[in-house]
């Protein structure tokens, strides 16, 4: 910026020493150094582009590693916080508005520096052309002041409703299965088409403005170019400054147009910046549930190894405990908790698994009392929503580690998973798309499960493992889970009575307490609301068995008995060859 105000200077003194009284030597010498200024200027505003990219680069990586390394800090307590269309919003808008800033705040900077040299330089022509310079670009800045506040409140009411839309195009394209089946797409998608044409006439307002400042930030300079030009004329005609003078106020006039500009478009970016910050650091300011560590900083894992939390580690065989719904989880069983409301089981499941605050003790010892790193290795809670990413089929159900082909042929036996490899082109190397999109819900149910049994936790809570399967299946599923996780410690919620029956021991849950404990067929003899509770789960089993017959797609057709299907844990019996979803049927 500041290269800018030396020509016009070098182009006074060839004129006044030069070129007036007829100094040829002299003014091919400052011929020669006007050629050299114009080359540097040309090297500086190459150079100046280069610098400005690389910040704006460098800038868009660190905020998004931040942001993730934020995102993965906060863990399964994320979608309860904050949306996924504000998560979408950030990472695709508010940075690149960020990088942006800075890449036009140094050259208002700049500009700034500039306009200092050029009123010192006017000095030496005319105290009166100075002051009209320093006091008539303040005045630009005045002017433009009140549409950058404007504009700054239009753009966060624009950012909070593109938040919003994007959360509800999340939420529409996430469930447009669902949404078919219930007949609720249209209503959706009509809301989604309102909040759209809002945003459009926000955006049209945020529009408004922007162009006002725009319009301003290069008419507003050049109204000040004409008027400081006119004033250097009629000084030049009255004989107060000289041609050369006169030649370089306007020079320094026109070329603080490029300063002012964007000095001006300077405070436009930062007015777009500091709502674009502000919604980042909202973000990084959330912190993770307290069950998951949100005292502990980023790679609290070392700190809690060092003994950061207080508490023994208990023994292997030691008893779960949950003294808000009465639950007693005994090693080496498998445990059922089955209740008419699923939410209540789940919330029991996520006490257990320290996901959420509680009293839940292992052994003598409480829950949150134990590092959360050895909790997460030894109880892995296993729900229907865990996420399917993107990879081969071996590496979706292998996790962090290399898994032997027995271990996943037998936790794909027990699941029951058999047909999915043989279905897929390229058997455990297939391609599998993110959340699993290319399989069915039943598909990606399994092979959850199948990750589950190869992770092989000391204590494995599942929800609802098998309510996406039918009737046929769960068998098989049930029978085999027992058998693979036998001395194992296992808890399943469920109202399936396939899965009950296999339980070693099933608390009835009644208003999230537990109500009853007992065999399934104890249970069934002595609490008339668990026979109901489970009556109605065999009248809908039945229901997607016939169903899956009916359409040629079942097993009733086999001559095989459920318990003849499951055969044994290796996968020597007889197994059905294409076991059906809910969803396929």
């Amino acid at each position: 910026m500041v290269g800018l105000m030396l020509p016009p200077y070098v182009l006074s003194r060839a004129i006044d020493e030069g070129l007036v009284p007829g100094r040829l030597p002299v003014l091919l010498g400052w011929v020669a150094v006007l050629f050299a200024v114009g080359v540097a200027n040309a090297w500086l505003a190459v150079m100046r582009h280069r610098t400005m990219t690389r910040i704006r680069m460098d800038a868009t990586f660190r905020t998004v590693r931040v942001i993730v390394a934020h995102t993965l800090r906060l863990g399964a307590a994320l979608p309860h916080k904050v949306t996924a269309g504000e998560v979408v919003t950030i990472g695709i808008g508010d940075v690149g508005v960020i990088s942006q800033t800075l890449t036009m705040t140094g050259p208002g900077v700049g500009g700034v520096l500039a306009y200092g040299v050029v009123a010192v330089l006017l000095l030496t022509v005319s105290p009166l052309l100075a002051g009209v310079v320093l006091l008539g670009v303040p005045l630009l800045a005045l002017l433009v002041g009140p549409l950058l506040g404007r504009l700054q409140g239009a753009e966060s009411r624009y950012r909070e409703r593109q938040s919003g839309l994007a959360a509800r195009l999340t939420d529409l394209v996430g469930g447009l299965r669902v949404l078919n089946g219930l007949g609720g797409k249209d209503v959706f998608a009509d809301r989604h088409r309102r909040e759209a044409r809002e945003l459009r006439d926000e955006g049209y307002r945020v529009g408004a403005v922007t162009s006002w400042v725009q319009a301003l930030g290069v008419g507003l300079p050049t109204l000040f170019l004409a008027a400081v030009t006119w004033l250097a004329a009629r000084m030049a005609a009255q004989g107060t400054i000289t041609v050369g003078e006169l030649v370089a106020v306007y020079g320094y006039a026109a070329a603080l147009v490029v300063p002012v500009s964007f000095f001006i478009e300077g405070g436009y970016d930062l007015t777009r910046g500091l709502v674009a910050a502000r919604r980042v650091v909202r973000f990084l300011r959330l912190e993770p549930d307290t069950a998951d560590g949100s005292g502990d900083t980023v790679g609290s894992g070392a700190g809690d190894a060092a003994g950061s939390v207080v508490g023994d580690v208990p023994e292997a065989a030691s008893v779960l405990r949950d003294p808000a719904s009465g639950v007693e989880v005994v090693p080496g069983l498998l445990t059922a908790l089955a209740t008419a409301r699923p939410g209540e089981s789940a919330a029991v499941v996520d006490r257990l698994g320290r996901f959420a605050d509680s009293a839940a003790t292992w052994g003598a010892v409480r829950l949150d009392e134990i590092p959360l790193p050895q909790v997460r290795d030894r109880i892995l809670v296993a729900d229907n929503e865990a996420d399917l990413f993107a990879g081969t089929l071996r590496e979706v159900v292998g996790g962090r580690r290399d898994r032997t082909e027995e271990a996943i042929g037998r936790a794909v036996r027990t699941a029951l998973a058999e047909d999915i490899v043989r279905g897929l082109p390229d058997g455990l190397d297939s391609a599998v798309e993110a959340q699993g999109r290319n399989l069915s819900g039943g598909q990606r149910q399994r092979l959850r499960l199948v990750r589950a049994l190869l992770a092989d936790p000391e204590v494995l809570l599942a929800v609802e493992p098998t309510s996406a399967v039918d009737a046929h299946t769960e068998a098989g599923i049930a029978a085999r889970l027992h058998h693979a996780r036998a001395g194992r410690t296992t808890v399943v919620t469920s109202t399936s009575p396939l899965l009950l029956d296999r339980a070693d021991r099933v608390y009835f849950l009644v208003d999230g307490r537990a109500a009853a404990v007992g065999s399934h067929r104890q249970l069934l003899a002595e609490q008339p609301g668990y026979r109901r509770l489970v009556a109605r789960g065999e009248d809908e089993d039945g229901a997607d068995e016939d169903g899956a017959d009916e359409s040629g797609t079942g097993e009733s057709g086999t001559g095989e008995s459920s318990e003849d299907v499951t055969g044994t844990t290796d996968g020597a019996g007889p197994r059905p060859e294409t076991p059906v979803t809910k969803e396929d049927a």
